[in-house]
């Protein structure tokens, strides 16, 4: 019996397109003149340092910012580079610049479930300030009620078994009562190895009945 769910957002909750096409261009165009009028806040120089710890050099901040992008432009999935983007999302939406894009019907089955009693979980590459941020910045209103937990790439990389192990014992729930939700077959993989329930949301082509996970295509078609 399903209990909790935990749901991707890029591709799953949210289009990819907003994440790619708005999210990320912004941060980038963003980023020098944020790090360089933050540098002296406490979180960001915190941030830095770990960014230069995962460069392993003493980096400049000149130098530091032209690593920070050349990993945005590589799409890596750098946990201090990820809670920076966080930060200056924060002062997109804080100025009104976009709001979070949600799919129409994940928002409506994200509100049946908690109604019904599903706890429900998000577990992102991003980071859990920019979930929270977009989640409370949609056209459906602040959404981050809905959730009992959010996880990043701090508890694992999303394609590691580990993470959804780590996951379970934080929720304190066996795995076999837990459904994870994403775009991505070999997050499914991961998921399924650790004894998850997977769905897999394939929103722009058509569905795979010999595919290794249930394929779906939107929340509302989801049986739990």
């Amino acid at each position: 019996m399903i209990k909790a769910i935990v749901t991707d957002i890029e591709g799953t909750t949210s289009s990819l397109s907003f994440v790619k096409d708005v999210l990320f261009p912004y941060a980038r165009t963003h980023l020098p003149d944020y790090v360089r009028q933050h540098a002296q806040d406490p979180e960001v120089a915190r941030l830095m340092a770990d960014a230069r710890r995962e460069a392993g050099a003493e980096l400049s901040d000149e130098a530091l910012i032209a690593q920070l992008l050349d990993w945005i432009d590589r799409d890596q999935k750098i946990t201090p580079l990820k809670s920076l983007q966080g930060l200056i999302w924060e002062a997109g939406y804080q100025k009104g610049d976009f709001d979070g894009h949600i799919y129409e019907d994940a928002a409506r089955q994200l509100k049946a479930w908690k109604q019904q009693g599903y706890a429900l979980y998000v577990y992102s590459s991003g980071s859990v300030h920019a979930q929270k941020l977009l989640f409370g910045h949609t056209a459906y209103g602040d959404m981050t009620p809905l959730f009992s937990g959010y996880f990043d790439t701090h508890i694992g990389g999303k394609k590691e078994a580990s993470s959804y192990q780590a996951i379970a014992q934080q929720i304190t729930m066996p795995a076999e009562q837990i459904l994870f939700l994403s775009d991505i077959k070999e997050e499914l993989d991961a998921a399924k190895a650790a004894g998850f329930n997977t769905c897999w949301l394939i929103r722009e082509q058509a569905l795979d009945p010999r595919a290794e996970h249930r394929q779906v295509s939107s929340f509302d078609t989801i049986v739990l």
